[in-house]
């Protein structure tokens, strides 16, 4: 497996107002991602470096919305202050402070991240403008609609949907728009795909969303003891399983069209992998199974790397 370049970080902590190092940002991806962390460094740079940025401001969002530690109005009020700080309003540091004031988690890997945040909105602004301008205003995007499903949860964090609209909308919200970052980066570094892009726009917030739904049903039973139900009440479990099913459908299609317009096989194979883990899990779960094994998610990490 391909590993992003690693340069031997400086002695003693770092900096929060210097960028991340390659070997910062690849700890970091390890430290807070699963299946990210393996797909990242199959792709050549620079977008290994590109994504790998993203996905971090993407995760510091989750990090802000799901903060455990926090009461509703304080998440609100930290993910418009995030939305506000990736703009360039730099003065605003009303979520940096309720950070500093009260941790919104206790996970060592995303408290990691929150203290080089500074360092990775710096990383993302030293980007090419294109690249830069589009993974801030996407994260902004998201940021912004997760404020509204925040303010929709109880003060203890208690979220419900309330149907299969409302399902999709939420995952939207948390992952179609990581889709379709994803998409514009390929874009953006793989001029020939151009071609392709609307088809790759269409289908790009489906390959994002059918990842969400099966993390959705992987996770329904512990999301419930925290008071979240990301199952809408009074929807048959297997029209959940149905629409991941038909996103998962759409995630291989997507995989398809990138591989006919020309995409490297490193591009295929970092949008395969998630796709093809998210499909076998899917199984899993139908079958009343638990979680795919580490041998299991092994094997297919090899057979995508033989992918060309």
């Amino acid at each position: 497996m391909r590993h992003l370049r690693s340069v031997p970080p400086p002695g003693g902590p770092a900096d929060p107002l210097q960028p991340l190092s390659a070997s910062e940002l690849s700890s970091l991806l390890e430290r807070t991602s699963r299946t990210f962390a393996l797909a990242i460094p199959l792709l050549q740079e620079p977008l290994a470096t590109d994504v790998g940025l993203a996905y971090l401001l993407f995760r510091i969002a989750d990090t802000l919305e799901d903060a455990p530690n926090w009461g509703r109005d304080v998440r609100m009020t930290a993910l418009d202050s995030f939305g506000e700080w990736l703009v360039g309003e730099h003065k605003e540091r009303a979520w940096l402070d309720a950070v500093a004031a009260s941790p919104p988690t206790s996970d060592p890997g995303c408290l990691a991240l929150l203290a080089r945040a500074e360092g990775v909105r710096i990383s993302v602004a030293q980007r090419d403008r294109d690249v830069a301008m589009a993974t801030t205003m996407d994260v902004v995007r998201t940021s912004a609609k997760m404020a509204e499903f925040v303010a929709r949860q109880t003060d203890a964090g208690g979220l419900v949907l309330s149907d299969i609209d409302d399902l999709r909308d939420y995952c939207y919200a948390v992952a179609g728009i990581v889709g379709e970052l994803l998409t514009e980066l390929f874009l953006l570094r793989i001029p020939e795909l151009g071609d392709a892009r609307d088809t790759l726009m269409d289908l790009a917030p489906d390959f994002g969303e059918g990842l969400q739904l099966v993390n959705i049903l992987k996770d329904a039973a512990s999301d419930a003891r925290e008071g979240r139900s990301y199952i809408p009440l009074g929807v048959d479990r297997a029209q959940v399983f149905e629409l991941a099913r038909a996103n998962i459908e759409s995630a291989f299609e997507y995989v398809d069209t990138l591989a006919d317009a020309g995409a490297p096989p490193d591009v295929r194979q970092f949008c395969e992998l998630p796709t093809r883990l998210a499909e076998a899990t899917l199984r899993r779960l139908e079958s009343g199974a638990e979680k795919l094994t580490r041998a299991e998610v092994l094997a297919i990490c090899a057979e995508v790397q033989r992918l060309t």
